[in-house]
């Protein structure tokens, strides 16, 4: 059985480095991918809304094009997961400690 070629093996060392510590960097990348993923599913549900129908006859259901393209675009998107790990490499995600935040504030 091949591997999927959309697998990436990933250094933890390197994801490690902004924090210093590998678990922080995953908390951070797993906060982030969240976001991303709410963002995602928020944007579909309103393009998909648009379809909506208040028919629940199967007779009078129809298979819309635009509907399905839309879907299939949403599939065809990278995963949250991966595309906040690009963002942590590059440098685009901001995150704080809350007990600086409480330490500051005495």
């Amino acid at each position: 059985m091949a591997a999927n070629p959309s697998i990436i093996t990933r250094d933890a060392e390197e994801l490690a480095q902004p924090t210093g510590n590998i678990y922080e960097s995953v908390s951070i990348i797993s906060k982030r991918a969240k976001q991303i993923a709410s963002n995602v599913k928020e944007e579909l549900n309103g393009k998909l809304a648009e379809f909506a129908s208040t028919v629940d006859n199967l007779e009078e259901i129809f298979e819309n094009r635009e509907q399905i393209e839309i879907s299939k675009f949403y599939e065809r998107m990278p995963k949250p997961i991966s595309m906040s790990i690009e963002e942590f490499k590059n440098d685009e995600v901001y995150w704080k400690y809350k007990e600086e935040e409480t330490e500051e504030k005495i």
